[in-house]
């Protein structure tokens, strides 16, 4: 009774992952056009130092940042500081998979640079991010 149950399980699993598109288009979340969140440390802006940290944001389906993580720091604790706290003020179009919205993570580079103060790059596909 145990093996016929559990074998329709399984075949019922089979017969629905065989029904899932197999060529879904993922599409990267997008940083929408909003005042920027990221603030220049003013100790280094007076120091007239640069630099730039790249982040990994994970955006939910809704949009909104659920996680930052440092993943090519600047050298400077305050940028990577800076960056991290304005990306969880970013809002994002989320991701898509298919025509599903769906929550995934995005790299960002954060440039601060004296000619712009700081700057929210285009976000990109992490390659060891899933």
């Amino acid at each position: 009774m145990t093996r016929t149950i559990l074998m329709r399980v399984a075949l019922t699993v089979l017969v629905i992952a065989a029904c899932e598109p197999k060529d879904q288009t993922v599409v990267q979340p997008v940083a929408m056009a909003d005042a920027n969140p990221v603030r220049y440390p003013v100790t280094l802006w007076d120091s007239r130092t640069e630099g730039e940290t790249v982040l990994l944001v994970h955006v939910n389906e809704r949009g909104d940042v659920d996680s930052t993580q440092v993943d090519i720091g600047s050298g400077h604790v305050a940028f990577d500081s800076a960056a991290t706290t304005g990306a969880k003020k970013l809002r994002f179009t989320p991701g898509k998979r298919g025509e599903r919205y769906v929550a995934m993570w995005t790299r960002i580079p954060i440039r601060f640079s004296l000619d712009s103060t700081a700057t929210v790059g285009v976000p990109v596909a992490p390659d060891s991010v899933q």
